[in-house]
């Protein structure tokens, strides 16, 4: 199982799923009406590290993050 955590204002719970890489998730991600929108925009990151790629192979105990965009200063 992997914990997918959501950040900044995706109003989201954590997720426990059964995946082995990203596409996977995504898949499972779209079918959220409301998080579909964040996923064009939002940076993904495992174990606190920014990746580009769905191929990325997922292990038991990974944490992913969706960071969608944010403003500051």
């Amino acid at each position: 199982m992997v914990r997918v955590e959501f950040l900044g204002p995706i109003q989201k719970e954590p997720m426990e799923l059964d995946i082995n890489n990203l596409q996977e998730l995504a898949v499972v991600l779209q079918e959220d009406k409301e998080l579909s929108e964040w996923l064009q925009n939002s940076a993904v990151a495992v174990n606190d590290t920014l990746v580009s790629s769905l191929d990325i192979k997922l292990k038991d105990g990974d944490k992913i993050s969706l960071l969608p965009p944010v403003c500051g200063g």
